[in-house]
């Protein structure tokens, strides 16, 4: 594909910023029934993690999985979020939903 110039990017950026929510994890159980939910490692960037899924990066997000920073969310961790009523940022890049735990202090 051609390269996007920055402009492009900086313009994506923003509006995947404005679509980032934070969410109560019920909301999203439905969504996590249909296996698209991949969660983002606490500190690492979410949006950069949108970017890539936006621009079909497949070779990146299969890295970024390897090295743990992404992951599948696992029934145990689902469950966590539901009885603690967690928040999470969530993003929607069709056909995926990106969550990242809030953190609490």
């Amino acid at each position: 594909g051609k390269m996007q110039s920055t402009e492009d990017t900086n313009e994506l950026i923003a509006r995947l910023n404005g679509e980032t929510a934070k969410i109560e994890w019920h909301q999203l159980q439905k969504h996590y029934a249909t296996g698209s939910v991949i969660s983002v490692e606490i500190g690492f960037d979410l949006i950069k993690v949108a970017i890539a899924l936006h621009q079909d990066d497949t070779a990146q997000v299969k890295r970024w999985l390897t090295e743990g920073l992404l992951s599948e969310v696992s029934d145990q961790q689902a469950q966590a979020w539901y009885d603690q009523n967690s928040l999470v940022w969530a993003l929607v890049i069709p056909p995926f939903i990106l969550v990242q735990e809030v953190k609490t202090n």
